[in-house]
């Protein structure tokens, strides 16, 4: 009888497949971090991937994140140049936090001329930052998505997948604000200057005036 139980568990095992059980984690895993455990455990340590999320979710509430293009083309129209000013006012608020910009483009034509098609739509984005002042070394125009993350699925021309996004990345490194890894001082910078209490004047002046 003995022998007979000690069966069971192993019996049972067998009819239980390892697809059944996933790596632990991987279904909370939001922000693919997932086999990085101590670069994020780091930076969720240090406050550097909160503040840098914190930051990318008010960036993508308060600015118009993405610019669409003509087809074929990697040249800004007015309406592109409009958002760009926008979002370089508000890079202008945050010296100490880098961004990256990604291309994409429809899909029509090839995947390789649409990946370097991408490259030069991100690329033109951080050019014309850069010309509104913002330094280069803040800029990154990342590998291009080409076409493989549409935004509506369609094999014709699409201008809403003809687009670039822009994104905060994280911080600069060795900027002078950026200290012991203190970064809630920077994301909450102007949430503290605008609570500087205000003077209040209430009834008459003592020399006098209006009654």
């Amino acid at each position: 009888m003995k022998h007979y139980l000690a069966l069971v568990p192993v019996v049972a095992l067998a009819a239980c497949s390892w697809e059944n059980y996933p790596e632990a984690g991987r279904d909370v895993d939001r922000h693919g971090n997932f086999g990085y455990a101590t670069a994020n455990n780091t930076g969720i340590q240090s406050g550097e991937i909160s503040y840098t999320l914190d930051l990318a979710r008010r960036f993508a509430d308060e600015v118009t994140t993405t610019v669409n293009f003509a087809f074929n083309s990697a040249e800004l129209d007015g309406d592109a140049r409009a958002i760009l000013r926008q979002q370089a006012d508000w890079i202008r608020q945050f010296p100490e936090v880098r961004f990256r910009v990604f291309g994409h483009t429809d899909a029509v034509g090839s995947k390789g001329y649409n990946y370097a098609l991408g490259k030069r739509r991100a690329q033109a984005i951080v050019s014309h930052l850069a010309s509104l002042g913002i330094g280069r070394d803040r800029l990154e125009a990342m590998v291009s998505r080409g076409e493989t993350q549409p935004l509506i699925v369609t094999e014709g021309r699409e201008r809403r997948n003809r687009r670039t996004v822009t994104e905060v990345s994280g911080f600069v490194e060795r900027h002078p604000t950026v200290m012991d890894g203190k970064y809630a001082q920077i994301v909450y910078r102007d949430y503290v200057a605008s609570a500087q209490a205000e003077t209040v004047l209430t009834g008459t002046s003592a020399e006098g005036g209006d009654e």
